[in-house]
């Protein structure tokens, strides 16, 4: 022992001390005491804030929804199985938000911001969204005053939607909502192409894939998907994503909508999403309350929808916006919008249950599509009657005002006499006019699926309708009028005609040339 020298050790202990990285690492974790159906029980993180992402060792992640005194309960966004008791949980000390850029158009994505659809990982210069944020102020926003075509002569004519509504669109299954929501998406090809694009968002929740990649495929056919983003969740998926897709889909609207562009989303649909949110809130043990949904269901839809907003044209006012996320500050401009388009599939024609209601009191209007109508071949089954736009005449040009003003009425009026006429019996001429108008502007107002037309195409046609040039047409002959009609104006009257339609003007040139061109084409049947 007496050979160990004291001048050795302690240079030894000199370089081992070194090395010591004396930087403590303080990191605030959890475990896991508990896991089942989609929820996680965790023991610890006393500091942890609601809505927090919170991560597993694994890479797993999942939300913080419930904050008990000796206990956190959070949703894992992603398969139970991969996560067991005794698990270490961190806190990631952020809300759960999603990477948003123009990378994302064209993109299939999960609502965490993955690709889904195989391609390259998305990468570059991103801004980092929270899924849930306040909704603007009113002092930032402003009425709704510029139209968004759907290309559907019946929705732009009767029910016009503008730029910053939530119009819903309600209906039994396969009664064409969603066909409705991917002709608008469609029909903004021509914007993106003149370069005032209007983003669009399509979230599928609950739906199985094949449905999902033949959207997909319809999308990219018709040259849509390069201003469109994908969120997608399967039916297979854990209910805690199929809530959370829709503030994905919010969250990257709001991205173009606060740097003054104009973007559309789709919800499709929201039934299923109170569904998944349904299924949450039980399986946390929280109270259930009418059909055992939550008591804050109705809360869920409406802090959801009240994103969709105009915002005010003045950027000095928008530049204030309350709650922006700080990547986002300084790019914020005024002017932009956000529109809505949720979807809400009804039992039977039943749009008094619980979650139909909430959404109709929540949106400025809904589109209520009729199976039996449907069925009779009226595409878009479009029920007049119960079908309103709360903005109305504010999101339509002067022309189609002036055409279609009383388009909705005189619909509304048709399917009442309708009724009489399957009694038989003599009918004054005065009723018998009304019904013959009636049918044909019914037969107008049909459109076969993923065709939309220009606005001024409508408003020259609707006239033909709403001022009875069509009287002396047999009812099977309407459609070849309006193809021959249509054609006719495009090749000869592009100029005078359409392009005034298309500005908003109507005047009595305007009027006599589509007079005179209804009944030369009137004479060849």
């Amino acid at each position: 022992m007496e050979n160990i020298k004291i001048s050795e050790i302690s240079e030894i202990l000199r370089k081992q001390l070194e090395g010591i990285d004396m930087q403590v690492q303080f990191n605030e974790i959890g475990e896991a005491i508990e896991v089942k159906d989609g929820v996680v029980h965790i023991y610890g993180l006393n500091n942890v804030g609601a809505n927090e992402l919170l991560e597993f060792e694994n890479g797993m992640k999942a939300i913080a929804m419930d904050l008990k005194n000796d206990s956190v309960s959070a949703i894992l966004l992603g398969y139970t199985d991969k996560v067991k008791e005794g698990d270490i949980v961190k806190r990631t000390k952020r809300i759960i938000s999603i990477n948003v850029g123009e990378q994302l158009l064209g993109r299939v994505i999960s609502p965490l911001g993955e690709p889904l659809d195989g391609g390259e990982p998305i990468k570059g210069d991103l801004i980092e969204m929270p899924l849930d944020r306040k909704a603007p102020g009113v002092i930032y926003r402003q009425p709704v005053n510029q139209p968004l075509y759907t290309g559907l002569k019946a929705i732009d004519a009767m029910i016009p939607i503008g730029r910053g509504q939530r119009e819903l669109i309600i209906g039994d299954r396969q009664t064409g909502k969603t066909a409705i929501a991917i002709n608008t998406i469609i029909n903004q090809r021509k914007n993106f192409e003149e370069g005032d694009p209007i983003y669009c968002i399509y979230v599928a929740i609950g739906q199985k894939s094949s449905t999902v990649a033949s959207i997909v495929s319809t999308l990219k056919k018709f040259g849509a998907m390069e201003y469109t983003t994908v969120i997608n969740v399967g039916a297979g998926e854990p209910a805690a994503l199929q809530y959370i897709a829709p503030f994905a889909g919010m969250a990257i609207g709001e991205y173009f909508r606060d740097t003054g562009r104009h973007a559309l989303v789709v919800f499709d649909d929201l039934s299923k999403q109170a569904v998944a949110y349904r299924e949450v809130s039980l399986v946390l043990r929280r109270p259930s309350g009418r059909e055992a949904y939550p008591g804050d269901i109705f809360y869920l839809h409406s802090r959801l929808l009240e994103r969709a907003a105009k915002i005010i044209e003045q950027e000095e006012v928008a530049r204030n916006m309350n709650d922006l996320p700080a990547d986002l500050k300084d790019k914020v401009k005024g002017g932009g919008s956000l529109t809505a388009l949720p979807i809400i599939e009804t039992q039977a024609g039943d749009v008094s249950s619980y979650i139909p209601t909430n959404v109709i009191s929540i949106t400025d209007g809904q589109i209520f599509l009729d199976a039996d109508l449907f069925n009779q071949g009226i595409r878009p089954a479009i029920n007049v009657g119960i079908s309103v736009s709360r903005v109305g005449g504010d999101a339509q040009i002067e022309a189609m005002k002036k055409v279609a003003g009383t388009l909705k009425i005189d619909q509304a009026q048709f399917r009442e006499l309708e009724i009489f006429t399957k009694f038989g019996g003599d009918l004054d001429p005065v009723t018998k006019f009304t019904i013959d108008k009636g049918q044909k502007n019914t037969r107008l107002l049909i459109q076969p699926k993923y065709t939309p037309m220009p606005v001024e195409k409508q408003i020259a046609i609707l006239y033909c309708g709403t001022h009875g040039l069509l009287k002396d047409i047999p009812l099977e002959k309407v459609p070849e009028f309006e193809d021959k009609f249509l054609k006719f104006l495009e090749v000869n009257h592009q100029e005078d005609v359409l392009e005034v339609l298309k500005s908003g003007e109507i005047n009595d040139d305007v009027i006599k040339i589509i007079e005179e061109t209804a009944n030369l084409i009137i004479q060849q049947f």
